[in-house]
């Protein structure tokens, strides 16, 4: 199998610290570019999970106050409405009953 030659440009500071972090498990920098690399192809992906923290997800809210409205909705008893029955009670609203 021929070998290819990857170059690369990084941030010192990132290189060190990344460096320090394999040599901590043993590993030398381009060894664990290896293992990365290969590991990307066994999955056929990014190897590792790739999610924005909890804080900066814009659907946190939505999420909050669905679990609000549904603990509400346990609390007072109607969670468990079909929609023709929450229709009609919109519906009774609306005309004031």
């Amino acid at each position: 199998m021929a070998n290819g030659l990857l170059q690369l440009r990084i941030d010192d500071n990132l290189r060190k610290e990344a460096s320090d972090v394999y040599s901590q498990l043993g590993l030398d920098l381009p060894t664990a570019i290896r293992m990365f690399l290969t590991r990307s192809v066994q999955v056929r992906g990014i190897p590792f999970s790739m999610i924005l923290p909890e804080e900066n997800y814009k659907a946190t809210a939505a999420v909050a106050a669905m679990k609000r409205m549904s603990s509400d909705a346990e609390n007072a008893g109607v969670a468990d409405m079909t929609l023709d029955e929450i229709n009609a009670e919109i519906e009774a609203v609306r005309n004031g009953k």
